[in-house]
């Protein structure tokens, strides 16, 4: 495993790089049906025949279904368990030719493969659908002090005050941030707006609508039931 190549972000934090981010996170509802016969029939015709990940997108269906009424504790195992087994890294260059693409979590499991965000994306979808709050939920980006590379996690508090856990495709054990020395946050965003490290209070609510938007649309395209936060 490694973090995303620091020329994918090359730490772009600036309030320029906030500003184009974002997004409308979350669901219509958390509860809301995903037709997977639909979503399976959809990425045939994009890309013909699935092979292995046919398998793939069934057995994420699986545990969708497998796991609505577990404890959220166990939901943020299985899912982090499942994508950091199911994708490899790979960065954008190698899987879709460009330098950066948000995949939705079909093009991941279809490719098999996904980078940092890839993995963030498809936890967090996965973990929305479940019934967790977005408000509990983040998106982060980091800096992977070993490798001098920014990275992307997905972050979960249990209430707004709590240390969060960190879901990340470079280990398999969930941790609280605390534990992770090997990670600098930069900032954080949800369906609530972008966050500053250590901070409970909204920096921005921007409402633009560009990568993020692309990536919703996409997920529309594809069959998923999802509104814009």
């Amino acid at each position: 495993m490694q973090p995303c190549p620091s020329s994918t972000f090359a730490l772009r934090f600036s309030h320029l790089w906030l500003g184009t981010l974002v997004f409308a996170l979350g669901l219509a509802t958390a509860a809301a049906n995903w037709d997977f016969a639909l979503i399976i029939h959809n990425a045939q015709a994009r890309y013909g025949s699935l092979g292995p990940a046919e398998q793939r997108l069934q057995q994420w269906q699986q545990l969708i279904e497998s796991n609505l009424q577990s404890p959220e504790n166990q939901q943020l195992k299985t899912v982090n368990a499942f994508f950091n087994r199911q994708l490899r890294f790979a960065d954008d260059r190698r899987t879709w030719r460009q330098t950066d693409y948000w995949a939705t979590p079909v093009e991941s499991l279809v490719k098999g493969a996904g980078d940092c965000e890839d993995y963030s994306i498809a936890k967090y979808f996965t973990l929305r659908r479940l019934g967790i709050a977005s408000e509990k939920l983040r998106i982060t980006y980091v800096k992977a002090l070993k490798q001098n590379q920014a990275h992307m996690v997905l972050t979960y508090y249990s209430s707004p005050s709590s240390e969060p856990l960190v879901l990340d495709n470079l280990i398999g054990e969930i941790q609280p941030a605390s534990q992770r020395k090997d990670l600098l946050p930069v900032y954080s965003f949800n369906a609530e707006g972008v966050y500053l490290p250590g901070s409970n209070s909204k920096k921005s609510d921007t409402k633009k609508l560009s990568r993020w938007q692309e990536l919703l649309k996409k997920m529309r395209t594809e069959g998923f039931a999802i509104g814009e936060g």
